[in-house]
This record gives structure tokens, sequence and C-alpha cells, in this order.
């Protein structure tokens, strides 16, 4: 399968980033200033089984790009990136590692804490200086592709609420829907759930202008907390600034699509949709943490490295390139 794919691959464009279906194949692009060779690895349905793995051809403006035909939404996808690994100098690449796309959509699974994810060897003499030649695909979520396409019924065009007007109401999505009585069961829990009119009536009542969600970008599961037969319930521990965390959704296989229909919902209702951001950290911690996405794709670019040398670990999200955010904002993005 690979060497046909790389028979009928093409130099794609290198914009936008992520994974972009055109209705005849998918275009991949991603930002990376410092790495040597991006492959793009697709699975199976399952997320499973690696099927085929194609480098990228083209190199735009610090943006590795192809295209791909004949692949769809409900391609699942990592990216193995190709560079130095020099952590003194703030490099950390080892393809060995299997990483999210940061700019996908959607994710599927769920992160399995094992020491094949971390970039260097636990417990080894040289510590985060090792190199870990252990494959993580098994143990890591995907990014998958997706038809972005939606309705939004003019949506866009709408006036947000002045600054000095705006009466936020925040809320958790699971915890407002878990036991909320207007909610069926089967809906408790999900983006779904909280756009079940009754529960939309419910809060516009209150009076309020805006409802500002507490994270619902992908995230993982900490290992301290996991070994507590914890979860994480907040969601601070963001791995996808830009995919709808799964477990929110009644139909994971459309989280994306379920998400937008949620806020098309409250937008009918005359309500703004706001999302709790926090940029200053992501779920791959400090040099120490995994390598899941950013660390792996590049990580002197994507983060602000601590000043002392041997320690030029990830530190803060310091401005993601492509990403239209304020570096370092903790300011709630509005949709």
């Amino acid at each position: 399968m690979t060497d046909q794919l790389k028979m009928r691959l093409s130099e794609g464009l290198p914009h936008p980033c992520g994974a972009t279906w055109d209705g005849k194949g998918v275009n991949f692009a991603i930002f990376s200033a410092h790495a040597t060779k991006v492959e793009v690895c697709l699975f199976d349905p399952a997320g499973a089984t690696e099927l085929a793995r194609v480098t990228l051809p083209e190199y735009t403006n610090q943006i590795f790009h192809g295209w791909l035909p004949d692949i769809g939404p409900g391609q699942v996808y990592g990216y193995r990136v190709h560079g130095p690994y020099e952590p003194d100098a703030g490099h950390r690449f080892n393809p060995n590692k299997l990483v999210l796309d940061p700019y996908s959509r959607a994710h599927i699974g769920e992160l399995i804490w094992d020491p094949a994810i971390f970039g260097y060897t636990l417990g080894a003499a040289e510590g985060d200086l090792s190199f870990d030649e252990r494959d993580s695909a098994r143990f890591m979520p995907k990014s998958v592709v997706v038809d972005s396409g939606f309705d939004w019924r003019g949506q866009p065009n709408r006036h947000p609420v002045p600054w000095d007007r705006t009466i936020l109401y925040e809320l958790h999505v699971r915890g407002y829907t878990k036991n909320h009585p207007a909610v069926p069961e089967a809906l408790r829990g999900t983006y779904a759930g909280l756009a079940v009119k009754d529960v939309i009536d419910a809060v516009k009542s209150l009076g309020v202008t805006s409802i500002e969600l507490l994270p619902v970008h992908s995230f993982i599961n900490d290992a301290s907390l996991l070994e507590k037969g914890l979860t994480n319930y907040w969601g601070y521990s963001s791995i996808g600034f830009f995919a709808p965390d799964p477990r929110y959704a009644a139909d994971r296989a459309n989280s994306l699509r379920e998400f937008k229909e949620m806020v098309a919902q409250f937008h009918d209702a005359g309500l703004e949709v706001i999302l709790d951001v926090v940029y200053n950290h992501t779920a791959e911690g400090n040099e120490l943490g995994p390598t899941l996405s950013f660390k792996g794709i590049d990580n002197l670019s994507y983060y602000r490295l601590s000043s002392y040398p041997a320690k030029a670990g990830a530190a803060t999200i310091a401005g993601i390139r492509g990403f239209r955010i304020a570096p370092l904002s903790i300011a709630p993005a509005t949709i």
C-alpha cells in the first residue's frame, strides 16, 4: 500500500495546516522549522494497525505538505517527525514516537501511559538526554480526518456581545448535563445533552448573554491521577486545541459535528459560546514529560524553553505557528 501511495502522492499545498479533505483526497500540512523529514502514517479505522507510511514531499515556508488521493473523512493518521535529537539545543525529534497533528479537528482513542511514549529512556543515567527507540504508536491516541463542512445558517455574520454587556455563565459540559433531569440518560455528559432545548432555555432564563465552557479541547488523563483511580475532570491538560474531546460526544465518531450542532443551537437561542483555553502549558509538561505532539514536531518552535541549555524542555506554549491565538494568552475564545 505504501508504494502505491508514493506513486500517487503529489506536492499539495502548504495551507491550511492540518488534514484537509477536498472531496478527492486529503492535503496534509504541518509546520516545523527544524525537522528534516515528516512522515504521515495511515491507520485502520480503530487506530490499531499502521497501514502505510508516506513522506510528505514538499517544504514551503517551514511547512511540510503533500496530497494523497482516495482517502477522506474517517481516515485515522499520525505523524513521525525526523530531525536532530539534541536536548541541550532544544531539539527533541524522535521518529519512533507517533505524534498527534496539532491542527487536527478530531481524535480517536485514549493515551496509554507506557514508557514508550517518552522520547527518552525512563530510568537512564543520562535522564532526558538519552534517546528511546521504542515505537509508541500502539499507546497513542490518533488524529482523524474530518469533513469540515457545516451549515451555520449565516451565523458567522452575527455580532458578538460587547464586553461591557456580557454576562457569563460558566459550566462544565459533563458536570452540568450528567444528572440534569431534562437530558435523556443516553445523552448525559455530552455535547448533544447540552444542546437539548430545555437545557438551553433554562440557561437563557438566567439572563445571561454567553456561556463559557470549561475546557472541551482534547486532553489526557494524567498518570498521577490514574494511579489513584481518578480522572482529569477539569480538562486542563490539553493536547489538541482544535479537537473537541471525543469523550464528551454521544457519537464519538462524529465529535466535531456534534460539537458544532451544540454551538449552533445556542446561537439560535441568541447565546454566545465562549471556550476556556489555557495556552501556558500542554499535556506534554516539561522536559521530563511524554512526547505526544508539539514536543516531537518542533520543540524549539512550539514551546518557550528554559534559559538553561541542559534543561531545554517544554515549559509554556509560545505561540502556535499557524494558530489564530495570541501567544501565552489565557483569554477565552469566542465561537
